[in-house]
């Protein structure tokens, strides 16, 4: 068994979790990092990594499948499932071998301990590890990330997770999604690329729920004409159990009880913290009533010493923002200063196909309080997208008409998720939309269909007839 004393100990190898150790230590402080598994956390191993591998292989077979259109001539293209796995784990490893962070992270001193199986607070100062290590500091920064939500539901138990997805030894022939979240669709579309009959269910209205309207919309009408069935609004699921061909799922839609069988269920029913082995109350860190760990503003937990960020607080759970709060975590435990979470222009995009994003606000959201203009340019007529033959989708802006600042884009169609990355510059540089209209973004390209919707809003706001209340209805074609 080990030991260690130090300044800070980070708990957690994730984006927050490294990003936090290398500002630590950076400042100076005497840092250990606690890794359960392996270093790079979700993201780097069951996560945006492997995720995005998969999907670029998606990609691949649908490319494939319209090279006759451009006059090529080939063989028919099939999937080799192992093979992918194994180039999967190639791309993991290659990640994790060439990543910058672990040779910076060396270099300041910091101690890796990787596969130290779950922390768990025995005091405020002290936390041991599965394999029996015991580390005490003066501080502590929680990264533990987030994982799978269970449902109390008679059978559940027979359903799988999205990891359990990404581990399968082979396609299977047909798979239930339930839950039609980001991590659903992209499973969804992932598997119905690889041949899978899939079945998605979302027990709201409507599929991509956070997503503006137009977006859940557009996806939906995509997958259903992929072969996608998707089903929406039902009312609750009531059991689940094994029969020959997988397993049956039993749920009611307006009252009426109702089955649906495939060989694999998958549940993408939300995300909720990963705090149960870490002891929290130990320490005197309390959680939310969603079961995340509370925060100030600050990323200071009810425990003075102890910080947090990531997942694990239940926010805005991306990448991006993981990286800030381990940055603003790490230098208010060392410095003590009052730095603070900033509110930023933050994209979101699923790799799905096709691809959906967006940044800032929805209209329905934009619209309570204020007048807005809405643009929208469908990739139909749009010259790259005709070149590419992508022409699904569309691109859609919504402006503040008092103070002309872009208040929300969203996408739906090829490249969508950089899209909505050109936007969130936009808005983080404050720029309004005559601005974003007049930049010379290059042609073809995608980014170019940001300029041509900010020029058919600018356009419209000169003309001094910006609609109070129609949308994107209400402007013709640039």
């Amino acid at each position: 068994m080990t030991a260690s004393s130090s300044d800070v100990v980070v708990i957690g190898a994730g984006p927050a979790g490294i990003v936090a150790a290398l500002r630590a230590a950076d400042l100076g402080a005497k840092t250990v990092l606690i890794s359960r598994r392996e270093f790079g956390g979700m993201a780097g191993n069951d996560g945006p990594v492997p995720v995005r591998t998969l999907a670029h292989a998606a990609r691949l077979l649908r490319d494939a499948r319209q090279q006759e259109r451009y006059g090529i001539r080939s063989l028919e293209t099939s999937l080799d499932y192992p093979a992918l796995l194994t180039r999967v784990k190639e791309v993991v490893g290659e990640v994790a071998s060439r990543s910058s962070f672990r040779a910076q992270l060396e270099s300041l001193g910091v101690t890796i301990l990787e596969q130290a199986g779950s922390a768990r607070f025995v005091d405020a100062h002290t936390v041991v590890t599965g394999d029996g290590s015991r580390h005490t500091a003066r501080s502590f920064i929680v990264c533990t990330g987030g994982k799978s939500r269970k449902l109390p539901i008679p059978g559940f138990e027979l359903t799988a997770t999205h990891s359990d997805a990404w581990r399968l030894n082979a396609v299977p022939e047909s798979m239930i999604v339930v839950g039609a979240g980001a991590t659903g669709v992209q499973v969804a579309s992932i598997f119905n690329a690889f041949g899978t009959r899939v079945q998605l269910f979302q027990a709201g209205p409507r599929i991509l729920p956070t997503e503006d309207a137009d977006v859940s919309a557009g996806v939906a009408d995509a997958f259903r004409a992929s072969g996608v069935a998707v089903h929406e609004d039902f009312d609750a699921l009531e059991r689940f159990e094994r029969v020959p061909a997988g397993v049956r799922m039993t749920y009611r839609k307006a009252g009426i009880g109702m089955h649906a069988e495939a060989e694999l269920v998958l549940t993408a029913v939300g995300w909720v913290a990963d705090t149960e082995a870490l002891a929290p109350e130990a320490a005197d860190i309390a959680l939310d009533e969603r079961g995340f760990i509370r925060v100030d503003e600050r990323l200071r937990t009810t425990a003075k010493h102890i910080f947090a960020a990531g997942d694990a607080i239940g926010r805005m759970m991306l990448v991006p923002q993981a990286v800030q709060g381990g940055f603003i975590a790490a230098t208010n435990a060392v410095r003590g200063q009052n730095l603070a979470v900033e509110t930023q222009a933050a994209p979101v995009g699923s790799f799905t196909e096709p691809e959906y994003a967006q940044v800032g606000l929805t209209e329905s959201k934009a619209r309570e309080g204020r007048a807005v203009a809405v643009g929208r340019i469908d990739f139909d007529a749009t010259t790259r997208t005709i070149i590419d033959g992508r022409t699904a989708g569309f691109c859609k802006l919504v402006v503040d008409c008092a103070s002309r600042r872009i208040l929300g884009c969203h996408i739906v169609g090829e490249r969508a998720v950089e899209i909505a990355q050109l936007a969130a510059v936009a808005m983080s540089g404050d720029m309004v939309v005559d601005a974003l209209a007049r930049a010379p973004l290059s042609y073809p390209t995608y980014g170019a269909v940001l300029g041509r919707v900010a020029a058919k809003v600018a356009r419209e706001l000169n003309a001094g007839n910006a609609p109070q209340g129609a949308g994107p209805a209400g402007f013709m074609p640039v």
